[in-house]
């Protein structure tokens, strides 16, 4: 159905940050949440786009319906890009945001500002059975705090600051953290995409 747009993500905090970047769309859009349970797709890509497109396929052709899925993570220069498409599992597969920002810290320790260098990436996939996966990708630089900063966001936000900024991206609001991140850059990309669609 073209009027309903799934959010093809289980991750609880990225499916809210997804909603509010697609609010105000002609698509009703839905979460996982709104529907029957399956399980997640294994993410065996290597790529963020073979990652997000995998998602969006899956969870559209489950459900019978477009899907919209992204795969974004960390890469950090020192670390030769890692954790990358494993950001989410840095610490292992039943790793939570607390075991893999300990992890990320240990690897960083003792390494200056300006050797903490590492940007976020994002890879969006829209996604409609039958047709060809629509990619948009967005990116933001900053640099890894030496300690955990804020309580808003998931994932790594308490440990990333943007190029500019001297706070990191939990310590900004929404709105903030949306204008600048690397998910907010591909989904207006995605957004101003679907609106030529609608």
């Amino acid at each position: 159905m073209k009027d309903r747009l799934l959010i093809g993500s289980a991750n609880a905090g990225k499916a809210r940050e997804l909603a509010e970047l697609l609010a105000g769309l002609s698509w009703t859009v839905l979460s996982l949440t709104d529907l029957p349970g399956v399980d997640a797709p294994a993410e065996t890509g290597t790529t963020f786009a073979e990652n997000a497109a995998l998602k969006a396929r899956y969870y559209g052709d489950c459900f019978g319906t477009t899907c919209i899925a992204d795969d974004s993570g960390l890469m950090v220069d020192a670390l030769d890009g890692a954790p990358g498409v494993l950001s989410a599992r840095y610490a292992g597969g039943e790793a939570d945001d607390a075991a893999n920002n300990e992890k990320l810290l240990e690897a960083l320790e003792g390494l200056l500002w300006h050797e903490r260098t590492a940007r976020f990436v994002c890879c969006a996939a829209f996604y409609q059975p039958g047709s060809e996966v629509h990619f948009e990708t967005g990116e933001v630089f900053g640099h890894i705090a030496a300690a955990l900063s804020g309580n808003r966001g998931f994932g790594y936000d308490p440990l990333f600051v943007p190029e500019g900024y001297d706070k990191t991206f939990a310590e900004m609001s929404l709105e903030q953290k949306h204008g600048i991140s690397h998910r907010g850059n591909a989904f207006r990309k995605m957004r101003a995409w679907l609106e030529t669609r609608s």
